[in-house]
Protein backbone atom coordinates (compact mmCIF):
# COMPACT_ATOMS: atom_id res chain seq x y z
CA UNK A 1 0.00 0.00 0.00
CA UNK A 2 1.41 2.97 -1.03
CA UNK A 3 1.94 6.04 1.78
CA UNK A 4 -0.47 8.63 0.68
CA UNK A 5 -3.63 5.56 0.58
CA UNK A 6 -2.35 4.47 4.55
CA UNK A 7 -5.29 5.00 6.73
CA UNK A 8 -4.34 3.78 9.77
CA UNK A 9 -2.87 6.99 12.12
CA UNK A 10 -0.92 7.23 15.07
CA UNK A 11 -1.11 9.20 18.08
CA UNK A 12 2.47 9.80 19.78
CA UNK A 13 4.18 11.38 22.36
CA UNK A 14 8.00 12.35 22.34
CA UNK A 15 10.51 13.70 25.12
CA UNK A 16 12.14 16.83 24.10
CA UNK A 17 15.94 18.27 24.90
CA UNK A 18 14.43 20.59 28.20
CA UNK A 19 12.63 17.22 29.51
CA UNK A 20 8.77 18.11 28.09
CA UNK A 21 6.49 16.08 26.32
CA UNK A 22 5.33 16.85 23.23
CA UNK A 23 2.28 14.99 21.29
CA UNK A 24 1.07 14.97 18.09
CA UNK A 25 -0.99 12.36 15.27
CA UNK A 26 0.72 11.03 11.97
CA UNK A 27 0.15 8.78 9.39
CA UNK A 28 3.74 7.87 9.47
CA UNK A 29 5.39 8.30 12.20
CA UNK A 30 9.24 7.61 11.37
CA UNK A 31 8.92 10.48 8.32
CA UNK A 32 7.13 12.92 10.96
CA UNK A 33 9.97 12.33 13.79
CA UNK A 34 12.39 12.82 10.85
CA UNK A 35 10.72 16.16 10.03
CA UNK A 36 11.08 17.15 13.89
CA UNK A 37 14.55 16.39 14.13
CA UNK A 38 15.13 18.40 11.33
CA UNK A 39 13.46 21.46 13.15
CA UNK A 40 10.98 21.51 10.44
CA UNK A 41 8.37 20.17 12.50
CA UNK A 42 5.84 22.35 14.99
CA UNK A 43 6.89 25.67 16.13
CA UNK A 44 7.04 23.87 19.98
CA UNK A 45 9.95 20.97 18.42
CA UNK A 46 11.92 23.57 16.88
CA UNK A 47 12.20 25.33 19.82
CA UNK A 48 12.90 22.43 22.21
CA UNK A 49 14.18 19.32 19.81
CA UNK A 50 12.97 15.86 20.44
CA UNK A 51 15.59 13.24 21.85
CA UNK A 52 13.53 10.23 21.63
CA UNK A 53 9.87 8.82 20.58
CA UNK A 54 8.30 7.79 24.27
CA UNK A 55 5.64 6.03 22.81
CA UNK A 56 2.88 5.69 20.32
CA UNK A 57 -0.36 3.95 19.50
CA UNK A 58 -2.62 3.16 16.21
CA UNK A 59 -6.27 4.39 15.08
CA UNK A 60 -7.69 3.55 12.17
CA UNK A 61 -8.41 7.45 11.13
CA UNK A 62 -7.64 10.69 11.33
CA UNK A 63 -10.78 11.77 13.46
CA UNK A 64 -10.41 9.13 16.01
CA UNK A 65 -6.06 9.73 16.17
CA UNK A 66 -7.45 13.52 17.07
CA UNK A 67 -9.64 12.89 19.55
CA UNK A 68 -7.31 11.01 21.97
CA UNK A 69 -4.82 13.53 21.40
CA UNK A 70 -7.14 15.82 22.91
CA UNK A 71 -7.44 13.73 26.27
CA UNK A 72 -4.05 13.04 26.16
CA UNK A 73 -3.22 16.58 26.15
CA UNK A 74 -5.79 16.93 29.32
CA UNK A 75 -3.91 14.73 31.34
CA UNK A 76 -1.14 15.68 33.62
CA UNK A 77 1.97 14.87 33.03
CA UNK A 78 2.56 11.76 35.42
CA UNK A 79 -0.42 9.89 33.57
CA UNK A 80 0.49 10.65 30.00
CA UNK A 81 2.28 7.56 29.33
CA UNK A 82 0.36 5.88 31.17
CA UNK A 83 -2.21 6.79 28.75
CA UNK A 84 -0.36 4.60 26.14
CA UNK A 85 -1.02 1.22 27.94
CA UNK A 86 -5.21 1.48 28.63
Amino acid sequence: MSEELKSEWCLYLLECKNGSYYSGITNNLEARYATHLAGKGAKYTRANPPVRVLASKAYPDRSTASMAEAVLKKLPRAEKLGFFTE
